[in-house]
Parts: C-alpha cells; sequence; structure tokens
C-alpha cells in the first residue's frame, strides 16, 4: 500500500479541477499524483506533485524509493489517468483523511485512509 497525504493531495486535486483536466498517478522517478495541465517550473516539469510517502527521489533514498515503488506498483514505469471528481478525491478535499493506492497484477484500487487509523 502507498500513502499520500492530504496536504500534498490538495492542491493537486485543486489544479485539476480548476482546470478541467484529469489527476494522473505517475510511477517514474517516485511515484506521484500531478494535474494532466498545470504550472510547470522553469525545467518543463509539472510545479505541483504529491508524492507517496516515501517516494519521492527528492528526500528518498534511491534504493528506498525504488524497492517500495517496485513491491507495490511491479517494476514498469506507468501514468493512470483518474477524473478528479471521483469521491475519494472530493473526501480529501473536505477532510483531513490521507489515500492509499493498492495494485494488483489487474486491479488499480484508491481509498481513503483516515488519518485517526494511525
Amino acid at each position: 500500500m502507498l500513502r499520500f497525504r492530504n496536504a500534498d493531495l490538495r492542491p493537486v486535486i485543486t489544479e485539476a479541477l480548476q482546470n478541467k483536466c484529469k489527476l494522473i498517478l505517475v510511477k517514474d522517478q517516485g511515484v506521484y499524483f500531478m494535474s494532466e495541465r498545470g504550472e510547470q517550473t522553469p525545467e518543463g516539469r509539472r510545479k505541483l506533485l504529491a508524492y507517496a510517502v516515501g517516494c519521492n527521489p527528492d528526500v528518498d533514498p534511491f534504493d528506498d524509493w525504488w524497492e517500495l515503488a517496485r513491491a507495490e506498483l511491479g517494476g514498469d514505469d506507468f501514468a493512470e489517468y483518474i477524473d478528479p471528481a471521483n469521491l475519494v478525491f472530493e473526501r480529501v478535499l473536505n477532510s483531513q483523511d490521507d489515500i492509499q493506492v493498492k495494485a494488483t497484477e489487474k486491479h488499480l484500487t484508491i481509498e481513503i485512509f483516515r488519518v485517526d487509523e494511525i
């Protein structure tokens, strides 16, 4: 299971809703959500990214984030487009709850991770 913090997700979800576009769950250099359209850095990278806990290459050691991403989502890089109006994202915007992403060979599940369950 990969956990995404509410505080990191809110700006990304808001950006996708404002731009009337999809959210993208990406596994490449880390695992993160981003808006399909949005503000970019001077280097051409999306400015707002919400990394999974433990899968941020800017703060987590390479071997650690890479192994966690591989164990949870497999070895291949991918991008999965998701509707930001999904009820799970609405819940993030209206609560302090985080989300968790689980994957099998055939399914990707995104569900609420209640902060009070920690």
